[in-house]
């Protein structure tokens, strides 16, 4: 949610912001006209309040004889404070619909357009040359099943489509690079957190996630009202909710741990062979609040550490900037990581982080003291650090011509000491 002090001082720049994401200019319009009946609507209710109370000292302190005409007048006012009342409670909850819609306001310097219009920013890394090598690469699920670790033909038995199993060297694999990223998040400062997977509708709200993505998300109803998480950012976000906190000592930082759900409703058709897109994969996510003039500090430190840990994995990547137009409503600003996907002759998404300013925390109302003893909205941001979709780029990029795969230097340790995955076959 944004301050509609801004708006109110800046619409130029929300309705920019509104045009540049390709979503209703109009809708800024509506919330100032929704935000001046509210507040007439208010000072009415609260005119006709304070004459009722004046009205009930006057019954207080009156003569007998005049009571009766008094306590009569005393009843007229209560209705019409009754009017006032359900009239500004009416005003308030278009304001409030009318505020939830607006997404954040994006950043200037991010790029204009749709999902096709990023900015590349840089890459990193060599592209492997498999056939200067003589031969021609398999992808992440041949080579899974070559080495007896993925199975989704028993996944889908068990779950449905795009769901899997991973065993063996590869499900190893994921913890090791999931635990490399928490290590390597403590030694940053950042808390180690497991988190719930199943949210309150007020937090994943509260977050965003029910605007654009609302299809995504899995959600329980009767006998419970909950969802499943597609990120423990959501979670994060929540358990400051309604909380007043103390940052004269910096951020506070956590790496939040979880299963993660999406039912990737908007993806038919698209990458359902493998682990590149499914229902239910594993995630380290990070998730900082801080003071709002530290949020852009912050955000180039997240991308920082995701191309640490890009980089502990071996694989060539490139980050983009994504355009204003592929943001989620939170976001004012987000870069993705992608990794390079020898099979796709193409990069992919493996990570993204994202500054949220104070959008979030307007909307689950987390705060920070201020010098004059008042209170002001912090900032959010997250950022990815490892996820099951990391084994498609680790594996296809270290390959070697039998079907083994070579294991990164830096995730040995945490496979104890296993330098190669060699081909296996399936037991029974």
């Amino acid at each position: 949610m944004l301050d509609i002090q801004f708006i109110r001082d800046h619409a130029d720049i929300v309705k920019d912001s509104q045009r540049k994401r390709g979503e209703s200019v109009e809708l800024v319009d509506e919330v100032l006209k929704s935000d001046s009946e509210r507040r007439e609507a208010l000072r009415s209710f609260e005119t006709s309040r304070a004459e009722q109370k004046e009205m009930g000292r006057k019954v207080a302190s009156a003569a007998p004889e005049e009571r009766a005409q008094l306590i009569a007048q005393t009843k007229e006012l209560a209705a019409t404070v009754g009017t006032y009342k359900a009239q500004a409670d009416a005003a308030t909850e278009t304001y409030t619909t009318a505020m939830w819609k607006l997404s954040n306001v994006v950043e200037p310097e991010a790029p204009e357009g749709g999902e096709d219009d990023y900015v590349v920013v840089k890459k990193v890394g060599t592209l492997p040359e498999f056939e200067a090598k003589g031969f021609k690469p398999k992808d992440h699920l041949e080579l899974g099943v070559g080495v007896a670790g993925i199975d989704m033909r028993r996944g889908v038995k068990v779950s449905g489509s795009r769901f899997y199993f991973l065993r063996g060297a590869i499900a190893r694999m994921e913890i090791a690079m999931l635990t490399m990223a928490v290590d390597q998040a403590e030694e940053h400062g950042f808390i180690p957190t497991i988190t719930p997977t199943l949210v309150r509708p007020e937090v994943m709200a509260g977050t965003g996630f029910l605007n654009s993505h609302a299809d995504e998300i899995y959600r329980l109803r009767e006998p419970d009202d909950q969802y499943l998480v597609g990120t423990s950012e959501v979670a994060l976000a929540g358990m400051h909710e309604n909380e007043i906190l103390d940052l004269e000592q910096g951020p506070l930082r956590y790496c939040g741990w979880s299963s993660c759900y999406r039912r990737e409703a908007g993806a038919a058709g698209k990458d359902t062979s493998g682990i590149i897109r499914v229902h239910q994969f594993n995630k380290v996510e990070m998730f900082v609040y801080c003071k709002q003039e530290d949020s852009r500090d912050q955000h180039q430190q997240l991308l920082g550490m995701e191309q640490e840990m890009l980089g502990k994995v071996e694989v060539p990547y490139r980050i983009i900037d994504t355009a204003a137009g592929d943001l989620g409503s939170s976001a004012a600003r987000k870069f993705d990581c992608e990794a390079w996907v020898p099979t796709q002759d193409r990069y992919r998404e493996l990570t993204s982080t994202s500054n949220c300013t104070e959008y979030q925390a307007r909307r689950l109302n987390i705060r920070e003291r201020v010098e004059d003893g008042g209170t002001r909205a912090v900032a959010t941001l997250n950022g990815t650090l490892a996820t099951t979709r990391w084994l498609v780029a680790i594996m296809e990029n270290h390959q070697q011509e039998d079907g083994s795969i070579v294991v990164p230097e830096a995730m040995r340790a945490y496979m104890g000491g296993r330098e190669i995955i060699e081909p296996t076959k399936w037991e029974a």
